[in-house]
């Protein structure tokens, strides 16, 4: 059914993007079979979630395979005088060695093995379709979202401080060297998932199964479900809205984006230097090129489940979750691209969705289910005061602004709190079993037909071995290992 409904929304997808003359995510995915890729990383890291399911040996042989490949690619396109057009000029062999495992798996396995491997290869092409399904919804906030919402969300971000132009100025100060390190860590949001996602599902090749939960479904469902509101309530940014666009790093940008400027679209040129005056807002135009992404900021949700899926972890992956988080904010905020009320709407979003999945995977737990309609009421409150309440806030920003904090501040304790509760309540692996009631102590004893008396030697059983103990407490060990590691 899953399946059915995924493609279902993939083709409904490419027939929106073909109504509005480009290629939609079905297509683009295709051609990268042959063309150059718009991201080879994103390949690799596909790949690298599919390998999970492989055995050592296979993985070796799969990695060899995918760069043979892409070293045939570069061959022939450098000997044809081929051009990669803006991609990139290795990918390719990721991609035929996912479609490989798929062609073995229907053709050469049966049974659990088959379902395995196809999981696997799933999993990696879902990853590379959420990225062609985000350009794609991009693309048609573009074209069918002529106004625009800024005034609004940058009117009751007075109520905040104006942390994105705080933190713009901040940025600026900076130089090349910290646009240059938050730019890394802003667009490589995705390598970094990875990376948790490969060490939350690192059992699943000698326990021949995926664990309950894990960052992948997160991620996947905040990319599914989160551009629909891009639709509901369309914002460009205040870099788009109140400055001049993208070119406004071009001096200090090693990877500046191909971006014409949106200064004729403009409020006026005010980011970072000069704040947005208080007034009463109102939709604008905007151009058909500019992504209405803001609301909520997915970056930022995003980075939110990886920090959550890191809490349990080595320390130094804990580490690096904070890190990714902190820095991700300071670029979201700092680079112009959202405003401080889209990162507050993005974390709720993301606990609420966090809650609703882990809920259904324990038999929608009730206490889940509520966290997450509480989630969703905070979030629907967060964005409908955004639009209609915006000048009150502005106007009252010691009131609102407390008040904006403590909703996302309760979703957050509420989240810590329920989700600290199943963890107590989920017994460790690997301890041995609790002893017996009473009342089956004395039962056992009457079994025996000897007024509980205790067997003489030739009757009592000889216990198991020590090393047989040892060994089931870590087989029972290693067989829960994933999952409570991924439930975090």
């Amino acid at each position: 059914m899953a399946a059915l409904v995924t493609a279902g929304f993939l083709v409904a997808l490419e027939i929106a993007a073909r109504h509005y003359g480009t290629p939609g995510p079905i297509t683009t995915q295709a051609r990268e079979v042959i063309h150059a890729p718009k991201s080879g990383g994103m390949l690799y890291a596909a790949m690298a979630l599919m390998l999970v399911v492989l055995t050592w040996r296979q993985r070796c042989v799969a990695v060899a395979t995918a760069l043979g490949i892409d070293l045939a690619f570069l061959v022939v396109r450098w000997a044809a005088g081929i051009d990669t057009a803006g991609g990139h000029p290795v990918g390719n062999g990721a991609l035929w060695v996912i479609l490989g495992v798929v062609v073995v798996a229907v053709t050469r396995r049966t049974g659990p093995e088959r379902v395995l491997l196809l999981k696997g290869a799933g999993l990696a092409l879902l990853l590379m379709a959420g990225r062609k399904t985000g350009d794609t919804w991009l693309l048609i906030t573009s074209k069918t979202r002529p106004m625009v919402l800024d005034q609004y969300v940058a009117t009751a971000d007075h109520a905040l401080g104006d942390p994105s132009w705080l933190v713009g100025r901040v940025v600026k100060a900076t130089g090349a060297v910290g646009f240059n390190v938050l730019d890394f860590v802003y667009g490589n949001l995705a390598v970094a998932a990875v990376i948790v996602a490969l060490y939350q599902l690192r059992h699943v090749s000698a326990e021949r199964r995926f664990p309950r939960h894990h960052l992948v479904r997160t991620f996947l469902v905040i990319g599914l479900i989160g551009p629909a509101f891009y639709m509901i309530y369309p914002v460009v940014g205040p870099i788009y809205a109140y400055g001049t666009g993208t070119e406004y790093w071009s001096a200090v940008s090693l990877w500046a984006p191909d971006m014409p400027p949106s200064a004729p679209w403009a409020v006026a040129e005010l980011w970072p230097d000069t704040l947005p005056p208080v007034g009463a807002p109102q939709p604008m135009p905007f151009d058909g090129i500019t992504p209405r992404n803001c609301m909520p900021s997915l970056h930022t949700a995003w980075a939110t489940a990886i920090f959550i899926h890191t809490r349990k972890g080595p320390r130094l992956l804990r580490h690096a979750g904070t890190f990714w988080l902190i820095a991700t904010v300071c670029a979201t905020l700092g680079f112009g691209y959202h405003y401080g009320a889209d990162l507050l709407a993005g974390v709720v979003f993301t606990l609420t969705i966090e809650a609703a999945l882990r809920a259904y995977d324990r038999d929608r737990d009730r206490a889940g289910l509520l966290l997450a309609a509480y989630g969703g009421v905070v979030f629907t409150a967060l964005l409908l005061s955004y639009r209609w309440l915006p000048l009150q806030m502005a106007q009252h920003p010691w009131v609102a602004g407390p008040l904006l904090l403590l909703a996302t501040a309760s979703v957050i304790h509420r989240y810590v709190r329920t989700t600290g509760q199943w963890t107590r309540n989920t017994p460790p692996a690997g301890l041995p079993e609790p002893p017996p009631e009473p009342a089956a102590v004395d039962r056992r004893a009457a079994d025996r037909g000897n007024g509980g008396a205790e067997p003489d030697a030739a009757q009592r059983v000889p216990a198991p071995r020590g090393g047989d103990d040892r060994q089931a407490s870590a087989s029972a060990g290693a067989g829960t290992s994933a999952e409570t590691d991924a439930e975090i």
